[in-house]
């Protein structure tokens, strides 16, 4: 029949009759399986090229050409195709433009397009011009504060517009918020693409998992679950519409047997990939590969899947060290703020127990710490376990869940020793103070019998709260100079128990000391720096460590330590100990790996009393990828002596006595005519402790596809190395 008609009617009319057709019921060519000739989708525009091309444009919105997303001032632009798109944010709201396509003919009977921007549809729109008259509108979603600048797809039906000349135009005359609108891709079409708002799916909850597609830098998503008509979790996600990068996981475990709906807020058809892609499992694709990845830290914790940063909620119960960390369980890049948790028996050999705490209608779980009830001063308790109780800030307002509350503190409890977790009914258990006051760390103060909260309120200035319940807090003093991840303790001064001081810090790790009443801290010490590396952040120290082992023990965030290609990011510092001693600048505080290290050695080579010369190494014959490394170097002529490290330098140079690596620098004088190092190496980090501690360096550099061999170089002299010891590490993970 089509050939018959082709060879017989003016083209016009033949796609005239076909338009028809495809608008009555029922009709085949909405289906993606027939198209009319020719086949396949019609481009109008991409805007992926440097200008405009015969378009024309008006006014100051749109440039000299497409964007390149996301614009100066603008929030993330997101959802569009390719590189380029119109975006007419360009100088701002404040601007107005129009673009204007040449004419063109109706070949297709939908226009397809991806959307964003000002929801106005006179100011901020787009028009199909028929005559120059207004025939077809669109706009983007947003007319209120807030909202989103991700792109979506929109259609018009055109086939009553079949063979006709008309013309696009995107039009930009609002000068107020959401002045601007995003468009991209436009192409007529025989298939209708078009966003669905809140598309469901349902599941009985019969494996462990529930499975999602993640592509990197696709549009977000909001996903919602209900359990029993109950909003159980809500996240963003960037779903994959084509090949995934990699593939996250929600474990719903316990919802076994239950009943849940999955709901996404914006759907669009595009085949077996998305949110049709979403399956459940007992397994995770890529869990056959886990903790093989070739970025993948092997002595140091890093989460299964997705993003991690601050470390949270640290404490000691039963013979075990509760690591809980600031988590998106859902993505590469920092969102859905969640605490992971994961135990360890040593600070070494880390388990992940799941995620601890999720985001809720107070907001997302952003940092705090947790301590063990040993008393029940909470009354919390119901069985022979002691509580622990987790203190964090609600983050009000980052996610849809919780738009427009403000940041408060809650809590969280567990009483079978943090396998599950409650939060508080009467949360918040401490309103907000001003703006996005957060990360409360809590702590037992013996003498006073009181319960003790330090917490960032604004710029550099921290609050102290006592409360005798947990639940009741009174603020108390503020402490000046530090900004958030605040950390409050005592030290024994040089090992002396009865000798103590009080260390403050905030998150870059810098500490005054001084001295604490139970509600005052007064400081006997300007600021005093901490670290001298390139990814020290958001620090925290164990509560509840037995008094047998009487030590304080530090893990920190590696902040941007960043792992491209793979399917997390970041990693936690490893564990060290601080102490505190005299010095020849006053009392500083010491830095050392934990001694649980020595549990990954294998193999030992020991040098001493070795004089090496220009141009000689005694590592030559060292290879392998993860080390522990301690050497006593002493220079005997040399002008600089050099560890170099699968092709990275750590570098002493003798006249400056400076330390060096990586672009960083640490004062390190030479002690008796000694220079004296510890460093761990790791895959994607080198950790420096020089001089027993009272220099810390740690580093983060990818070594994967560094040459795996070590050098010791020694420069303008020779250097006597008095002992060094090589140890091979083993991985924490096999």
């Amino acid at each position: 029949m089509n050939k018959v008609i082709r060879n017989t009617l003016p083209r016009k009319i033949i796609l005239f009759i076909l338009f028809r057709l495809s608008a009555a019921p029922g009709n085949v060519l909405a289906d993606e399986s027939f198209k009319p000739a020719p086949e396949g989708d019609i481009l109008i525009a991409d805007f992926e090229g440097s200008d405009y091309g015969d378009w024309q444009a008006t006014g100051t919105a749109l440039g000299t050409g497409p964007a390149r997303g996301t614009l100066p001032g603008q929030m993330e632009v997101t959802g569009y195709q390719g590189s380029g798109l119109v975006n007419t944010f360009y100088n701002g709201d404040a601007s107005t433009g129009t673009l204007t396509s040449p004419e063109f003919t109706i070949q297709r009977p939908y226009i397809n397009f991806l959307i964003g921007g000002g929801g106005d549809p006179e100011r901020t729109c787009i028009h199909l011009l028929a005559d120059g008259r207004v025939v077809r509108t669109a706009v983007g979603p947003n007319t209120e504060p807030g909202g989103s600048e991700q792109l979506e797809r929109q259609s018009w039906n055109v086939s009553d517009l079949a063979g006709q000349r008309v013309r696009i135009q995107i039009v930009d005359r609002h000068t107020g918020g959401w002045g601007h609108i995003n468009v991209d891709h436009i192409v007529q079409s025989a298939i209708q693409r078009e966003t669905v708002l809140d598309q469901e799916r349902r599941f009985t909850f019969d494996r462990n998992y529930l499975n999602f597609p993640v592509k990197n830098g696709a549009a977000k998503r909001w996903i919602r679950l209900f359990i029993d008509g109950r909003k159980v979790r809500e996240f963003d996600i960037e779903l994959a519409t084509s090949e995934p990068d990699f593939w996250v996981y929600l474990d719903v475990r316990e919802f076994a047997g239950r009943q849940g709906t999955l709901q996404i807020d914006r759907y669009s058809a595009e085949g077996k990939t998305g949110f049709d892609a979403i399956t459940q499992a007992d397994a995770f694709p890529g869990q056959e590969h886990l903790y093989q990845e070739k970025r993948r830290p092997q002595f140091h914790f890093s989460s299964r899947r997705g993003w991690n940063n601050d470390t949270n909620g640290m404490v000691y119960y039963n013979g075990q060290y509760h690591l809980f960390y600031q988590h998106n369980p859902y993505g590469w890049n920092w969102g859905n703020m969640t605490w992971g948790h994961a135990v360890s028996a040593d600070m070494v050999h880390w388990r992940e127990w799941g995620d601890a705490i999720h985001p809720d209608a107070l907001g997302t779980i952003y940092s705090g710490s947790a301590i063990v009830d040993q008393n029940n001063t909470a009354g919390l308790q119901t069985g022979m376990e002691k509580t622990i109780v987790a203190f964090y800030t609600a983050a009000g307002g980052n996610n849809q869940w919780s738009r427009g509350r403000p940041f408060t503190q809650s809590m969280a409890y567990s009483n079978d020793g943090g396998r599950t977790w409650t939060k508080y009914a009467q949360n918040p258990v401490l309103g907000n103070i001003v703006d996005s006051n957060r990360d409360p760390k809590v702590f037992w103060h013996q003498p006073t019998g009181k319960w003790i909260m330090v917490l960032w309120i604004e710029g550099k200035t921290l609050s102290i709260f006592t409360s005798a319940d947990l639940k009741t807090w009174q603020r108390q003093h503020d402490i000046e100079g530090f900004f958030e991840c605040p950390e409050m303790f005592e030290l024994g001064l040089d090992g002396d128990p009865s000798n103590t001081r009080w260390v403050v810090y905030g998150a870059s790790g810098d500490y005054k000391i001084g001295r604490f009443d139970g509600a005052r801290f007064v400081a006997d010490t300007d600021m005093i720096k901490f670290e001298y590396g390139n990814c020290f952040y958001a620090s925290q120290t164990f509560n509840n460590i037995p008094a047998s082992d009487n030590r304080r023990i530090q893990m920190g965030w590696g902040r941007g330590i960043v792992m491209p290609d793979m399917p997390f990011n970041q990693m936690i510092l490893f564990p060290v100990t601080l102490s505190l001693h005299t010095t020849d600048a006053g009392i500083r505080m010491c830095v050392n790996p934990v001694k649980e290290i020595e549990g990954l050695h294998q193999g030992h080579r020991h040098w001493s009393n070795t004089t090496v010369h220009p141009g000689e190494n005694p590592l030559a014959a060292v290879a392998g990828e993860l080390f522990h490394l301690k050497a006593a170097l002493k220079p005997q002529g040399a002008d600089r002596c050099t560890l170099v490290i699968r092709d990275i330098p750590v570098s002493y140079d003798v006249s400056t006595q400076r330390l060096t690596c990586q672009g960083k620098s640490a004062p390190a004088a030479l002690a008796n005519g000694r220079i004296s190092l510890e460093i761990l190496v790791d895959r994607m980090s080198i950790e420096i402790f020089a001089n027993g501690g009272s220099v810390y360096m740690p580093i983060g550099v990818d070594l994967t596809d560094h040459a795996a061999l070590l050098e010791l170089r020694s420069i303008g002299g020779d250097t006597l190395v008095e002992s060094m010891d090589v140890y091979p590490l083993k991985s924490i993970w096999f």
